[in-house]
């Protein structure tokens, strides 16, 4: 048994991994798309083609839908795959959406593409509960079962526990983390770890550091928002269109409420992202998924996400007349807008018109990959740089804020307590999907448990 990592190695996207389990039968783990820096160099048909031998493998085990883990399923499916993709229930009612939206973007508008594809992606989809084991078949008398259990990372997400029981041997359990959520998240409970496992891949997107506590990020945000209402300024949010979004609007409706500040009761909230709107529609579907505290508030009567200040834009006609509503006003507002790192979507228009101007702040609540236009106003803005938005030299004036605890993902303590809390300890910890000083810095806190720590490589 051995596992081969064809993404996610160098950094944080592109997440795939083939769990070879013998010489006719494999697993994957996820299929993503690469983006910023490991995209530099390359040819976009030589990121996105399945170039590794895929006749063994026997499923697709699907973590969650963000991009960077499910953005290459097309080109799979394009390859010749025909096994089950089997993930949570939530992520099997929101990965065609996905889907639909990565074709439209970035390979077809071709309607008759589009439907072919997510009408194959639909029949070889295999909903599953979570917490509770199902059967991979394979081509031989090795038996293999799966569980999805709640990563706390977006709404549907998955750390995925296989357990492999060739004849006559002892089984072994192999832990795919996926994306880890952080503690004490709104919205969605915290992940808590397997009871056992042999083998664990983990994530290391912040292995090298810890988030601000929540209070602190929730205070930091508000100082943000008084600033903005004190200067008429703009507050652009880049945000992924799943999770980022959602728990933002959580807390905006939290401090707002609060708020002793009439013009912080008045400010509107703009969220330009048809494919957010979409699945904060799913949000609100699935409140079973959500946790204690979430459930909550719904019951005093509250709507965490449809409060009376927000606004959702819709067409690309309404996007433009938006962003000239806001630049001829004199009126604070807060925009919420994909792509989180800045590299495409409606985001970029906003930058392109406001981030030139003083008044304006741009909060980053999410990590900006290297390469990125997210990294590059993340780096350059606070020495009065510039950035390349859209191919355009733009000089940055605005104010330019940080905030770590928003993000999606765990952090170095969340992970270390993931790995350290495993009941009976793994032989061995893979860490992936990171940038090197956080892989390296992960491992030398998982060394310290006693526990055997490599950095996964590219085959």
């Amino acid at each position: 048994m051995e596992i081969i990592h064809h993404g996610a190695v160098s950094g944080v996207t592109g997440s795939c991994h083939q769990l070879i389990i013998d010489n006719d039968n494999s697993l994957l783990v996820d299929c993503g798309l690469f983006q910023g820096a490991e995209t530099s160099g390359k040819k976009q048909e030589n990121l996105l083609t399945i170039e590794f031998d895929i006749s063994t493998v026997k499923a697709l085990l699907v973590t969650h839908c963000h991009i960077d883990h499910v953005g290459r399923i097309p080109y799979l499916l394009a390859a010749g795959f025909t096994g089950p993709i089997i993930t949570s229930e939530a992520t099997a009612m929101l990965l065609p959406l996905v889907i639909e939206d990565a074709l439209k973007v970035g390979v077809t508008r071709n309607r008759s593409i589009i439907k072919a594809c997510l009408s194959r992606l639909k029949k070889q989809l295999v909903a599953i509960p979570y917490k509770k084991w199902s059967s991979v078949s394979l081509s031989n008398n090795t038996k293999v079962k799966v569980k999805c259990q709640p990563a706390g990372h977006i709404l549907g997400s998955a750390y995925i526990e296989i357990d492999i029981k060739p004849t006559e041997q002892k089984s072994k359990r192999v832990v795919f983390s996926g994306d880890l959520g952080a503690t004490y998240s709104p919205l969605l409970a915290s992940p808590k770890s397997p009871y056992k496992a042999d083998i664990v891949v983990i994530e290391s997107t912040y292995g090298d550091k810890d988030h601000q506590g929540r209070k602190d990020r929730a205070k930091s945000l508000q100082g943000i928002l008084e600033k903005a209402v004190f200067d008429n300024g703009i507050v652009i949010i880049p945000a992924f269109s799943i999770g980022r979004t959602q728990e933002l609007l959580y807390e905006l409706e939290q401090i707002v409420s609060r708020s002793k500040s009439n013009k912080l009761n008045d400010i509107e909230v703009i969220v330009d992202s048809p494919m957010a709107a979409k699945f904060t529609q799913y949000y609100q579907k699935l409140q079973v998924l959500w946790d204690a505290e979430a459930k909550r508030r719904v019951k005093q009567g509250r709507q965490p996400l449809n409060f009376e200040s927000l606004y959702t834009v819709d067409s690309h006609q309404e996007h433009c007349q938006t962003i000239e509503y806001l630049a001829k006003r004199k009126k604070p507002a807060i925009v919420i807008a994909a792509s989180g790192m800045c590299s495409g979507g409606r985001v970029v228009n906003y930058l392109k018109r406001f981030l030139s101007e003083p008044t304006t702040d741009v909060l980053f609540v999410g990590y900006q990959a290297q390469g990125t236009p997210g990294r590059e106003i993340q780096k350059y803005g606070p020495r009065g740089g510039y950035a390349f938005i859209d191919g355009i030299k733009t000089e940055i004036n605005a104010k330019i804020h940080t905030i770590s605890g928003y993000s999606a993902h765990a952090d170095q303590s969340n992970l270390v307590n993931f790995i350290k809390r495993i009941r009976h300890k793994p032989e061995k910890v893979i860490i992936v999907h990171g940038d090197e000083d956080a892989k390296q810095a992960l491992a030398k806190k998982i060394e310290s448990l006693n526990i055997k720590a490599v950095i996964g490589k590219a085959q």
